[in-house]
């Protein structure tokens, strides 16, 4: 029997016994955390460059970006490193510090998202009012209030969390680490019911934004019908629908990572969810904007086309110069 103050660090489950899979897994998790790195890179040089992106939207996709750059650093390089150098393990403070940036990105992420649903909603609902409800000084306070509830949510459930003894050995059934997995070494049953509390508060709290997500979908597909151009229904849909394939993707491999029942769940099972609520998201929603957004394609084909057309010349400067 263990106790947390006695702990130096804790088993992460490995994705393969066999050593040739777990280069596999390496490699497959480097190609997609530089994709997702490239592509949110992309748009934020985007958006920070171009005057016509600098929009509320913009704005708020630039903290999204912000948000899936963080999200897939906190968790991505560790499980690389273990399956890179054939290992388990992940010390306690560096435990405590995944789970802290984990949950500080995750939940800034979903209350942005809620945030440009609202824009959305505005911009297609109420037109004559988007100017004076989604100002500058507007969004720049939403964005602070997503990010502050996102850290003060990160801060309260870590801090419980890792005030917990553990009895119950250290080996956590997942790839990185997660508080329902450390709560079930716990042996403290008024500290578990205090963190579960916590748990409902945020899940009632997040609950409430997909209403208002929902809500605010309803509005804006109703509003959209009565559209009589087609070509206005096309660019009203067009900047709504990746916005609406963002949250689903978050929201539906994240409901199913942590409400699905116990007797469907298996090491391999929690694995393969994990990767699609942690991994994929953040390599995904860049693309998804990028596609369905006419003006951020142009931009990003522009800065492509013009670092090309650099490096060509600074290619043959140097040539010169070694001829010379």
């Amino acid at each position: 029997m263990s106790n947390s103050s006695s702990l130096t660090q804790f088993l992460l489950l490995a994705f393969a016994d066999r050593r040739e899979l777990q280069l596999l897994h390496f490699w497959l998790f480097l190609a997609i955390s530089l994709a997702a790195l490239l592509a949110n890179g992309l748009i934020l040089s985007a958006v920070a460059c171009d005057h016509h992106l600098h929009t509320p939207m913009g704005f708020f996709l630039l903290n999204l970006s912000l948000t899936d750059l963080g999200y897939i650093c906190t968790t991505v390089p560790k499980a690389m490193d273990n399956s890179l150098w054939d290992t388990t393990t992940i010390s306690y403070h560096g435990c405590a510090a995944q789970v802290f940036f984990f949950l500080f990105f995750m939940s800034a992420e979903f209350y942005l998202l809620t945030i440009m649903c609202y824009d959305r909603y505005v911009a297609i609902c109420k037109p004559l009012h988007y100017g004076t409800l989604l100002g500058s000084r507007a969004c720049a306070h939403m964005a602070a209030a997503a990010w502050a509830t996102g850290f003060l949510i990160a801060l309260l459930h870590t801090a419980n969390t890792f005030s917990l003894p553990l009895c119950q050995g250290n080996a956590l059934g997942q790839f990185f680490c997660e508080i329902p997995h450390i709560l079930k070494l716990s042996c403290s049953h008024s500290g578990y019911r205090r963190e579960l509390g916590l748990i409902g508060v945020t899940a009632s709290l997040s609950f409430c934004c997909f209403i208002f997500m929902v809500f605010s979908y309803v509005q804006i597909f109703r509003a959209v019908l009565r559209i009589p151009s087609q070509q206005g229904r096309h660019k009203a849909f067009s900047t709504c629908l990746p916005h609406l394939a963002v949250v689903s993707l978050f929201v539906s491999t994240a409901t199913f990572a942590y409400l699905r029942p116990p007797s469907i769940s298996s090491p391999s099972l929690d694995l393969v969810v994990s990767v699609l609520y942690v991994v994929v998201p953040p390599a995904l929603n860049p693309l998804i904007y990028s596609l369905r957004n006419q003006e951020l394609k142009d931009t990003i084909r522009k800065m492509m086309t013009t670092g090309f057309l650099r490096s060509n010349k600074l290619h043959l400067f140097f040539c010169r110069i070694l001829i010379v």
